[in-house]
């Protein structure tokens, strides 16, 4: 069956911002428990490991067919951490036959990537997010919670770029007084590999992480630090909505992303969806509640749509423009659980 739908029938929100791209967590399990997202203190090691509400293979399959009629084209697979989700290469060679889908990717805090890189690269997966917030073998065990080995998340870099990945995202999140002294480390490392590091500021997202204000480093004041070592020009944006902010090296070094949800956001261009591993669509990042979209999957890709597209069309979601109104919203889900 056909679901294409004409240009004029695709949904836009209150704000007028179109449906592109859906962030679908496959898993809400980690391996780490990073301070900022889940916290070892405040999440069980068993959590979610054997999940029998999470959606299959194919409820994933019908689910991504129903948002790709309705515009949606870059499709990036969350968790939790993905690749403990089992047979991941098998769901991404089913995800990228879908027509419509032109960039499939995944996030990763790349521990068991040297394992899966091959096989992803070989089932269409374009393009790779690993999160890595230290070089330092120290900071980065105290920033995983305890549960990382830097060792491998590089080793798994290495084996995306034997297998044919090309620019790789890194990710780093930075909080004061815990990895701000890794930033110029892991400029240093990656510069001039192809590979684009990004510095993404410390969020509120959920409610168990313990975010103050005085954690957050803005990315201005990283922008300076870094360009007093390695002069940056600014880069034009390759889209309407992109995240980061893009600087490229002034000597050829390749170029720096900045993420700044809490000092420059962004939700005017924001043009994201996310579904979590037990199939609920959230609106925003900051959402509080979720909408279970398994009763529509039930009946088939095109009452997924028109149920998305409903709800899509009330949207009005704009968190960071107005966190530190007291009218805005204190509950949000939990990031491990829609991924960032």
């Amino acid at each position: 069956m056909n679901l294409a739908r004409p240009l004029q029938a695709l949904p836009h929100d209150r704000l007028g911002r179109p449906l592109r791209d859906l962030r679908l967590s496959v898993i809400d399990a980690c391996n780490f428990r990073c301070g900022y997202c889940m916290p070892a203190d405040r999440i069980p090691d068993d959590h979610g490991l054997d999940s029998a509400a999470r959606l299959d293979f194919d409820q994933i399959e019908t689910l991504v067919r129903g948002f790709a009629t309705l515009g949606m084209h870059k499709l990036r697979l969350t968790g939790g951490e993905p690749l403990l989700r089992r047979h991941l290469p098998e769901l991404v060679a089913r995800l990228a036959r879908i027509p419509g889908i032109d960039d499939l990717a995944l996030t990763t805090n790349g521990s068991l990537l040297a394992a899966q890189a091959r096989a992803l690269r070989q089932a269409g997966l374009h393009r790779i997010t690993v999160s890595l917030d230290a070089l330092d073998p120290q900071a980065f065990r105290a920033m995983s919670g305890g549960r990382g080995e830097v060792g491998a998340v590089l080793a798994g870099i290495a084996a995306a770029e034997a297998a044919g990945f090309g620019a790789l995202k890194i990710n780093c999140v930075v909080r004061r007084g815990a990895n701000e002294d890794q930033v110029l480390p892991l400029l240093e490392r990656f510069r001039g590999s192809g590979h684009v590091v990004r510095f993404i500021e410390y969020m509120d997202v959920g409610t168990c992480n313990g975010w103050r204000q005085d954690q957050v480093v803005a990315s201005a004041e990283l922008r300076d630090r870094i360009a007093a070592r390695w002069p940056l020009r600014p880069l034009q944006s390759r889209y309407r909505g992109e995240v980061a902010e893009r600087y490229a090296f002034a000597d050829g070094g390749g170029e720096v992303g900045f993420v700044s949800s809490v000092s420059a956001p962004f939700c005017g261009d924001c043009h994201r969806a996310r579904v979590s591993a037990d199939g609920r669509l959230y609106t925003c990042l900051f959402a509080g509640e979720g909408h279970d979209l398994k009763p529509a999957l039930a009946q088939g890709a095109a009452a997924l749509a028109s149920r998305v597209s409903g709800l899509w069309a009330r949207r009005g979601d704009r968190y960071s423009e107005i966190r530190g109104n007291p009218q805005a919203p204190r509950k949000h889900i939990e990031m491990y659980l829609i991924g960032g």
